[in-house]
Formats: C-alpha cells, structure tokens, sequence
C-alpha cells in the first residue's frame, strides 16, 4: 500500500531526482481561455511538465468562471484559485511570494497580459528561470517574452 510512497522518498534523496527543477505554473485564466484560443489544459500541464518537476500549478479565475472549467481544471491536477473581480494581483503577489521564497526555479506564466511583466523581471533577480506562455501566436505579449527567459507559444 505504500509502495509508492516508498519510491517518492527514495527518489527524494536521488541527487539526480533533486537536480531537476521546481516549476511553478500560473495561468491567467480570463486572459488564456477565451473564445479566440482553443487552449488545453493537458496543453499547459505538459508544457509544465517539459520544464521540469512541477511543484505548483495554479489556474486562477474569476467569480464569472463556469462550474465545467472549474472542474475539468481540478480533475487535471490545477489548483483553482477564484477571485472577484480581476484576477491579475491575485496571481502576481502568490507568484511573486513562491519566486522570493525559493519554492520554485522556474517561473511560468501564462498570460497574454502585459501587467506581469514586473513579476517575470522580480523572478529574474532572484535567479528564478522564467517562461512566458501565450495562449497562441495571435495572443502572444511581446513584452511578456522579452521579459522572460524563455517563451512558449502554444499552437492552436
């Protein structure tokens, strides 16, 4: 019954294991599940998933999100977060926190916003790898990768 537990552990002792970073996905939802971009939630995760051993994986939404979002985000793993209002300080101030304390190497964003450009240039002065991932070529922030280390465009 415990088995994998077991091998959790021992992996957690495996230099190797420890090597691989932590990345901490954020996905501005309002901002990336809109009508114009057809974008997965497996889609993201994986993306995640390529840029090492996710540690947080946080969707954040806003009082307007429907009950099938909600679910189908819980059911792949995301911690939902649901504000009211605007979900944009929300998201930047937990981002922000995770970089400085050092719970994540590698911070992504997924956004199409321009307003998280600050919390991608706060990553990199703590020596936080950052990646910003747009919701597709047409929702791409030019700011938003400029500012990142990396960028990932999802396709459509």
């Amino acid at each position: 019954m415990f088995d994998r537990v077991r091998a959790r552990l021992a992996q957690s002792g495996d230099p190797q294991h420890n090597a691989e970073p932590a990345v901490g996905l954020f996905v501005d939802g309002p901002n990336v599940f809109r009508d114009e971009f057809d974008v997965d939630l497996d889609d993201l995760r994986d993306a995640a998933r390529e840029l090492g051993r996710v540690g947080v994986i946080r969707i954040y939404l806003d009082e307007h999100a429907t009950p099938g979002l909600i679910q189908a985000a819980e059911a792949r793993g995301f911690e939902v977060i649901v504000t009211s209002g605007d979900v944009d300080v929300k998201l930047a101030v937990d981002a922000t926190a995770l970089t400085g304390d050092g719970t994540v190497d590698r911070l992504a964003i997924a956004s199409r916003d321009t307003d998280f450009k600050p919390v991608l240039e706060y990553a990199g002065t703590v020596s936080v790898e950052t990646i910003a991932i747009a919701p597709g070529s047409h929702g791409r922030s030019d700011a938003l990768q400029n500012a990142a280390d990396d960028a990932i465009t999802l396709d459509q």
